[in-house]
């Protein structure tokens, strides 16, 4: 072989080394391409469900009727008795065929643009409910305050703000926004409301401060907080029709001697005004008594802390 055939033979074989190479690498770049595109799938997908979950709280209040969990800690009080309750398990409350059942009507957010609705529709069934207001000074909603109450309904609280994170920032947050919100209806109404509604619940997994701290702060008060132990769906994020709001709370409260039913006053919730006649009248063909929230009322709460 010459040594002109032989430097050709080695540039074909050196050429066919970086081919070769080129080849290994454009593959290698095409496969950790792939890799990190699933990865930051599966994050961007986690993400999703993560941010959903926060939109459903921040609309509306939470459902964790059915998975109740707080961040409680023994640790926020030497002589605390910390006590978590699910209530779909609770053994005291749960209804034989015997047994009446007592069902409330509790309307969080407002007032809105539904209220009035609302308050129409209880007026036709001669029913009484309870709202958990937040805090508007219009006069539309000083005038709606006025009707709940002028109507004979339970006026209660929900906080002023409904934004989480004031009022979760501290205890001295909770605490202006609380009286706040007491005040307002006080002047407005002249009732010294002693019923609250924590934003999310009380086994709310948004707030950074220990919820014991809120929870002892309102029973240092004499305020008596409720949550829920029936939820009607209107506060997800699943677009559930009349029907099935219906559906939704009849399915629970044959399960209770006492159901606190989770509804939603506020401007988007039109289908919960469109659900309320069906939802009355099957409750009471079901011989179920819709009552107000008062001091006989048996409390339902996710998490209490007993001193």
């Amino acid at each position: 072989m010459s040594e002109q055939e032989h430097k050709v033979l080695k540039e074909q074989r050196n050429r066919r080394k970086r081919v070769q190479h080129i080849r290994i690498g454009i593959i290698t770049v095409i496969s950790v391409w792939m890799i990190l595109s699933i990865v930051i799938t599966c994050i961007l997908c986690a993400k999703v469900v993560s941010l959903q979950k926060q939109i459903n709280i921040l609309t509306g209040d939470y459902d964790s009727s059915t998975a109740v969990s707080a961040k409680v800690n023994q640790s926020a009080s030497d002589t605390a008795d910390i006590k978590l309750t699910q209530n779909t398990s609770d053994k005291e409350n749960l209804a034989t065929a015997e047994d009446l059942h007592k069902v409330y009507l509790t309307f969080d957010d407002g007032p809105s643009d539904n209220t009035n609705a609302i308050l129409d529709v209880l007026d036709d069934y001669n029913v009484k409910a309870t709202f958990f207001v937040t805090g508007k000074e219009d006069e539309a909603s000083k005038a709606a305050y006025k009707r709940i109450v002028d109507e004979g309904h339970t006026i209660a609280m929900h906080s002023y703000s409904h934004k989480y994170n004031d009022i979760y920032a501290s205890k001295e947050a909770f605490q202006n926004d609380f009286e706040r919100i007491q005040n307002l209806i006080y002047d407005t109404t002249g009732v010294e409301c002693r019923y609250y509604r924590f934003p999310g619940g009380s086994s709310n997994k948004v707030s950074n401060t220990d919820m014991s701290e809120f929870i002892s702060y309102l029973n240092d008060q004499g305020i008596t907080y409720f949550d829920w132990n029936v939820s009607s769906g209107d506060a997800t994020s699943h677009a559930f029709t009349a029907d099935e709001l219906v559906e939704n709370v009849m399915s629970d409260v044959v399960k209770y001697k006492t159901s606190v039913v989770l509804l939603h006053d506020a401007t988007a919730k039109t289908t919960t005004v469109q659900a309320l006649p069906a939802m009355i009248e099957a409750l009471q063909q079901s011989g179920a008594m819709l009552l107000p929230i008062d001091e006989d009322t048996t409390v339902i709460q996710h998490v209490s802390i007993q001193q």
